[in-house]
């Protein structure tokens, strides 16, 4: 896999938000590489609002990472 995250620096909230989505997505690629497989899901997890909340919660805590990584914003 190719060298995509070469820091967890940004220069806004928002920016270090998108990237904690990013990390949750890389996460979940890398954890099923099969893309006919992690398609297949998609419906499954999609309307299941528990799951959903899962989601967000990796989201968060990679946010949490994030924003410790830049200090805050301060």
């Amino acid at each position: 896999m190719e060298q995509w995250l070469s820091t967890l620096i940004t220069n806004t909230p928002s920016d270090g938000f998108d990237l904690a989505i990013k990390l949750s997505r890389m996460g979940v690629k890398k954890t099923q590489p099969d893309k006919d497989v992690l398609y297949n899901l998609r419906p499954e997890y999609s309307k299941n609002a528990a799951l959903l909340i899962e989601s967000s919660k990796i989201i968060a805590i990679n946010f949490q990472t994030i924003s410790q990584a830049n200090n805050f914003w301060k």
